[in-house]
């Protein structure tokens, strides 16, 4: 047994990676015959990727995969912590899981993986109260789940194994890429910064990146295999190749090179984001015109209470920048309204800032406290009622400009990335270029392909057109 421990999960230690590949044939493949798995992905790109894993894992040893639960031999749960409210989704379906066991298949397994199970809070209450499932694993050892699954198989005690900090960084781990044309990759695990509200550097550890050249290899097998795009990821993936001597924009320059139609990264930190990042964005042929750069307040005293190591001024000026080279990107954000002791002075300053860079769209979240954050040891001096009305406020503007961003393509042309065709005839479902939901009249399949389409109407969060 193996748990989760914050203080070990804290340190930042300068010491060798081990970096190594995953070894298929220390996996004994097909030891299930027609039994079938469920997963269930909460949370970021990072998450939706490490599922990708996991199916692919667990279909080596034969495992089908079905998307009704009941029908379900193996349900695995790959859960986030960002917010409580992701937290109450887990522990709801959870709820789901338990009636589904006792009633209709006793013998399942059920296994509960991603950043709540790096948290000691909830190991524990597992530990406690949650004694039917079967295993915990955690973000850093996902490459051990096919092991302990074997195990269950012969014992369903539950078993609880998960790493404080990522010993190891494995290549080559299977994937099962949930589309043929759009790809996840990652550059860099981890994040170093401890912004006071966040508990992702204690369930994601320290930063580590991947090397350059398993990157790259990785992006010519995806050119090689049709994939028209690619997203970068990390949880602060403008830190790439600081602690292997390279940097994000010298990779972007390569991942360039190799001449996938579409490229894209996220999520950036401002602090981390370099003059040499902005001119690689303003000169490359294939890095998409978008960009999600969370700011999470104007306010430069919450700024600096969240412990985000730059001002409203700054962020503003770094913005600016990136608009110089890139006219006409399309930019997102992150922001938190409620954060304790953020006042009416404060959250107009939100407001202002908004007002300022005309965001294209953003996620916005009233303040959840986090379990051993230094933020939760705040006194809240925003009341719920008051959060809800700023986030009324806020989401109001952000709407404003999304229309007012979505306007300026009435009647253009604009290139998509069609992934899926609609419930309606004839109309397919992608992405343009600025990262725009498109829905798209056309007579012919279109899937995979990236159209040029006239776009005929522009609504809040979507665009519609026709195929010419």
């Amino acid at each position: 047994m193996k748990l989760p421990n914050y203080s070990e999960a804290k340190k930042r230690i300068k010491e060798d990676v081990i970096r190594t590949c995953f070894d298929p044939t220390d996996l004994i493949e097909n030891i299930v015959v027609n039994k079938y798995y469920y997963i269930k992905t909460f949370g970021c790109q990072m998450n939706e990727h490490d599922s990708e894993n996991i199916s692919a894992l667990v279909e080596k040893l034969g495992f089908i995969k079905t998307d009704d639960l009941k029908k379900a031999d193996l349900v695995i749960i790959n859960t986030c912590s960002i917010r409580e409210n992701a937290h109450n989704k887990t522990f709801g379906f959870l709820g789901e899981i338990k009636y589904v066991k006792e009633t209709i298949n006793p013998n399942m397994i059920v296994a509960l993986g991603g950043c709540m199970s790096q948290e000691e809070g909830v190991v524990k209450t597992i530990q406690d109260k949650y004694k039917w499932l079967n295993i915990v694993f955690g973000t850093h050892n996902i490459y051990d789940l096919p092991y302990l699954i074997e195990k269950s198989l012969k014992d369903p005690t539950q078993q609880i194994e998960v790493l404080t900090k990522q010993e190891k960084i494995v290549e080559n781990i299977p994937v099962k890429r949930d589309s043929k044309y759009q790809a996840y990759v990652n550059i860099i695990y981890g994040c170093d910064k401890f912004c006071t509200y966040c508990i992702v550097p204690f369930t994601r550890g320290k930063e580590l990146s991947r090397k350059e050249e398993d990157i790259l290899e990785e992006i010519r097998n995806l050119k090689k295999e049709g994939y028209k795009e690619v997203t970068l990821l990390g949880q602060n993936v403008n830190a790439y190749g600081k602690d292997i001597n390279s940097s994000l924009a010298k990779l972007l320059k390569e991942v360039d090179k190799i001449g996938i139609e579409r490229v894209k990264f996220m999520t950036s930190h401002p602090w981390d984001f370099t003059d040499e990042l902005v001119e690689v964005l303003g000169s490359s042929k294939n890095i998409m015109p978008f960009l999600h750069l969370p700011v999470q307040s104007g306010s430069n005293e919450v700024l600096r209470k969240m412990g985000r190591r730059y001002t409203k001024e700054a962020y503003l000026e770094l913005v600016n920048k990136i608009k110089a080279k890139v006219p006409g990107i399309a930019l997102t954000t992150d922001i938190i309204v409620g954060f304790p002791t953020e006042t009416e002075e404060d959250f107009n300053e939100t407001l202002d800032l908004v007002d300022k860079v005309e965001f294209s769209g953003a996620y916005t979240f009233i303040y959840s406290p986090r379990e051993n954050t230094v933020a939760a040891t705040f006194e809240n001096t925003v009341s719920n009622k008051e959060a809800k009305r700023r986030l009324y406020l806020l989401n109001d503007k952000i709407n404003y400009y999304s229309l007012k961003d979505n306007k300026k393509y009435q009647d253009k042309v604009v290139k998509a990335l069609i992934l899926s065709e609609s419930k309606n005839k004839n109309i397919y479902q992608g992405y343009t270029e600025h990262n725009k939901v498109i829905n798209v009249e056309s007579k012919e399949n279109i899937i995979g392909q990236i159209v040029d389409v006239k776009v005929t109407e522009v609504k809040t969060w979507s665009l519609n057109g026709i195929k010419i």
